[in-house]
């Protein structure tokens, strides 16, 4: 009789999926890689679904996985609703401000806006949700979010909207790649070669593939990921190129070669509030740290190397 699905197990199968390797996800859930591997081994056994693939000693999730993550990350972005509703009735004295970032700015470049941001406002409760643009941009109008990073404006006239480190996009690759020892990718290059690609509902999928089609080139999609690091660390593996806008690579810029993409794509993040907001102080703050960020990293992971 198969064993009933616990809890940790989720919560394992979970971070390899946003984290992108054992290792790190063993890291962040502050267990050995061998009890991670284990946690893992038995959510498949147990569910009796192949939910990775194993690609050059990598765990890569399969079309079941990334369905069986997509509920999951439902699941628990309904808990977290409530625990951040928890927390606020806790905190009801203390200041707080509620941010939304889309999947692409989930890594590094949040982690260190949202510290800045700590750093000069002492004692204020930050939440961070990652979810997608158009979730952040319904709960900014809603006023369940106080300012959201997101791909696109927003098509509302209490909203404001403030562009971030506006760039085209640009091909990042496996250090040992061929394309590496190009200067410039044009898309001829990206034809039938095996891709790492956002939702491809997404904004930066949409874009990119308008150009791609208009050139009649068809890259071979053999990976879709919803997170900014798991797709950087699929490509430093070898899996695949990419297309993304370099704020998302953040610092994984060592691993990966990042050349310019020839026609320009250009693409700026939105930082967005509402025109009223109530936490008007805190959300200019933020967004002061978030600026400030984002050109300490155009100045580092744009440079040539």
């Amino acid at each position: 009789m198969p064993r009933r699905l616990n809890l940790r197990q989720i919560e394992a199968f979970k971070a390899v999926i946003e984290y992108g390797t054992v290792s790190r996800a063993a890291e962040m859930m502050s267990v050995s890689q061998p009890a991670m591997s284990k946690l893992i081994a038995h959510l498949e056994e147990d569910t009796g679904l192949r939910l990775f693939d194993r690609v050059k000693g990598r765990l890569a999730p399969t079309r079941r996985g990334m369905r069986l993550y997509e509920e999951i990350d439902r699941i628990f972005s309904g808990v977290e609703q409530v625990e951040n509703a928890v927390e606020a009735i806790r905190r009801d004295e203390q200041s707080r401000l509620l941010i939304g970032v889309m999947p692409a700015l989930s890594g590094s470049f949040i982690q260190q806006a949202t510290m800045r941001f700590l750093a000069k406002q002492p004692g204020v409760f930050c939440s961070a949700n990652v979810r997608s643009s158009q979730w952040i941009a319904d709960a900014l109008v809603t006023r369940n979010l106080d300012v959201g990073l997101i791909s696109s404006p927003i098509d509302n006239p209490y909203t404001v909207g403030v562009p971030l480190m506006p760039h085209p996009l640009v091909c990042i690759m496996a250090l040992d790649n061929p394309l590496a020892t190009k200067d410039v990718i044009v898309p001829q290059d990206l034809d039938g070669l095996p891709f790492v690609s956002f939702s491809l509902e997404g904004y930066v999928s949409r874009v990119a593939t308008r150009v791609l089609d208009a050139h009649g080139v068809k890259p071979d999609i053999v990976m879709i990921v919803n997170v900014a690091p798991t797709l950087c660390e699929f490509v430093a593996a070898g899996v695949g190129v990419s297309l993304v806008h370099p704020l998302v690579v953040g610092a994984l810029r060592d691993r990966v070669a990042m050349r310019p993409f020839e026609p320009a794509i250009d693409l700026d993040f939105q930082l967005c509030h509402m025109s009223d907001s109530r936490n008007a102080r805190l959300v200019r703050a933020f967004l002061d740290s978030a600026q400030e960020v984002s050109t300490e990293i155009s100045q580092t992971i744009l440079r040539p190397r």
